[in-house]
C-alpha cells in the first residue's frame, strides 16, 4: 500500500519546540484530521508536510521515497490551503481561479468551472475580489482544489467562515477527492464529518517537546 509517511519528527519554530516523536500515515484515498489547542502545532505540522519547512529531526516519505529526494515532485501533488486565502482583489472571480490553476500547467476553462460548481461560485464569476465577503473569499481559496487537482490536499481549519451549505460541499468535494484516490490532512477545531477518517492529537507531542526542552535546558544550566 501507497503510503504518505512521518517518522519520529520534531520541530522547532525559532528556538522553541514545537512538537517531538511524531509519526502518521495515509494511505491512498485516506483521511488525517488533525486536533489540539491552539499552539500545538498543527499548522507547523501542515507546513512539513507541504515540504515549506523541514524538520529538525525525522522524515517524511511517499510510497517509501524520502520527499526531500524530489521536492518538485512533492510540490506537484501537494494543493496547501492555509489560513490566508491569498485572493489578488483586482482579478475577477474567474480570473483568481485561472491564475491559480495556471501555476500548475495551462489552466483549462473546464478545470476553472469545475472549481466555480463545487464552491457554488458561478453568480460571483465575474466579481473581483476585492468586493467578496470572508467567507466567499475563503469559498474562492476552497475552490482552487477542484480547479487544479493534486494528489494532497493540506487544509488548515477548512470550515472557517463557512456556512452550513458551504460546508457541505466541502464535506462532498473531499469525498470525492478520496473517491479518486486523493489523500486528505486537515487541521480543524471543527468537527468534520469524513467517514473513516484518522485522527492525530498533537497535544501528547507538543508536551513531549515542552519535556524534552526542559531537559535540553536543565543540562545546559549545569
Amino acid at each position: 500500500m501507497s503510503l504518505f509517511e512521518g517518522h519520529d519528527l520534531i520541530c522547532i519554530r525559532g528556538e522553541r519546540h514545537v512538537f517531538a516523536g511524531l509519526g502518521f500515515a495515509v494511505p491512498t484515498g485516506g483521511a488525517l484530521v488533525l486536533v489540539g489547542p491552539n499552539g500545538c502545532g498543527k499548522s507547523s505540522l501542515l507546513r512539513l508536510m507541504a515540504g515549506l519547512i523541514r524538520p529538525a529531526s525525522g522524515g517524511l516519505s511517499w510510497a517509501g521515497t524520502p520527499i526531500g529526494d524530489d521536492p518538485e515532485a512533492h510540490r506537484a501533488r501537494v494543493r496547501y490551503v492555509g489560513h490566508l486565502d491569498c485572493i489578488k482583489a483586482v482579478l475577477s472571480v474567474r480570473e483568481n481561479l485561472s491564475f491559480w490553476a495556471g501555476l500548475h500547467g495551462p489552466a483549462a476553462a473546464g478545470e476553472v468551472r469545475r472549481g466555480l460548481e463545487a464552491f457554488a461560485l458561478e453568480k460571483l464569476a465575474d466579481m473581483p475580489g476585492r468586493v467578496l465577503s470572508a467567507g466567499q473569499r475563503h469559498r474562492l481559496a476552497l475552490a482552487r482544489l477542484a480547479a487544479s487537482p493534486g494528489e494532497l490536499w493540506l487544509l488548515d481549519e477548512p470550515t472557517v467562515g463557512l456556512d452550513t451549505a458551504a460546508q457541505g460541499r466541502l464535506t462532498a468535494a473531499i469525498a470525492a477527492h478520496r473517491e479518486a484516490g486523493g489523500r486528505v490532512v486537515a487541521a480543524t477545531h471543527t468537527p468534520l464529518d469524513l467517514e473513516d477518517a484518522q485522527t492525530l492529537a498533537l497535544a501528547p507531542f507538543a508536551q513531549a517537546a515542552r519535556s524534552a526542552e526542559a531537559d535540553l535546558g536543565a543540562e545546559f544550566a549545569w
